[in-house]
């Protein structure tokens, strides 16, 4: 166990998990360089966490591990994000609600949230062991493996608890006539 100091422990975690961590982090952040840069990075964060004796054995090693690394891809992307930041002062047209220069005007943003809403009111309604799924995929970022541990359940009526609670929000919207696009 790495927890102790044994070394090979941690080559042993880093031979077994290291393709499929680099594999996702390249996935997501398309840059070899940012790839490498960011899988280090985790891999040094886990290592500082465990042997700080904060790392608790309760969920998964691949799970743990992952959280770490899009934890850490989103705390790059936001630090690029506010380098490129332009002030609105100094501009006649409004450059933050300008669709040709801007992710999300304030409309869309609007639109957003309410459509979040009505899905979390959908969401509110269906029954508890649909809600139960939905919220652990959607809202936990839960596999559908840990969702059956957790409800001591099978994978595949993990599953089609997540189908049935897909259908009956459809219906209910249907019924509704909730529109759930954002445009």
């Amino acid at each position: 166990m790495y927890i102790g100091g044994n070394n090979e422990a941690f080559d042993e975690l880093l031979t077994r998990h290291q393709h499929s961590l680099y594999s996702y982090i390249l996935y997501t952040v398309r840059d070899n360089g940012l790839a490498e840069d960011i899988f280090q990075d985790t891999f040094m964060k886990a290592i500082i966490t465990i042997q700080q004796g904060k790392y608790a054995e309760s969920g998964k090693f691949k799970a743990w591990i992952n959280r770490i690394a899009r934890n850490l891809i989103i705390d790059h992307f936001r630090q690029k994000k506010s380098e490129n930041t332009v002030s609105n002062d100094a501009y006649e047209v409004d450059l933050f609600n300008n669709p040709s220069l801007c992710e999300e005007t304030v409309e869309t943003k609007m639109v957003r949230t309410q459509v979040l809403n009505d899905v979390q009111m959908l969401v509110d309604r269906l029954p508890d062991n649909q809600k139960e799924v939905v919220e652990m995929r959607y809202y936990k970022n839960l596999s559908f493996k840990e969702i059956a541990d957790v409800t001591g359940v099978s994978i595949n009526t993990a599953l089609g608890r997540m189908r049935y609670a897909i259908l009956n929000m459809r219906k209910m919207a249907t019924e509704h006539q909730i529109v759930l696009t954002i445009n």
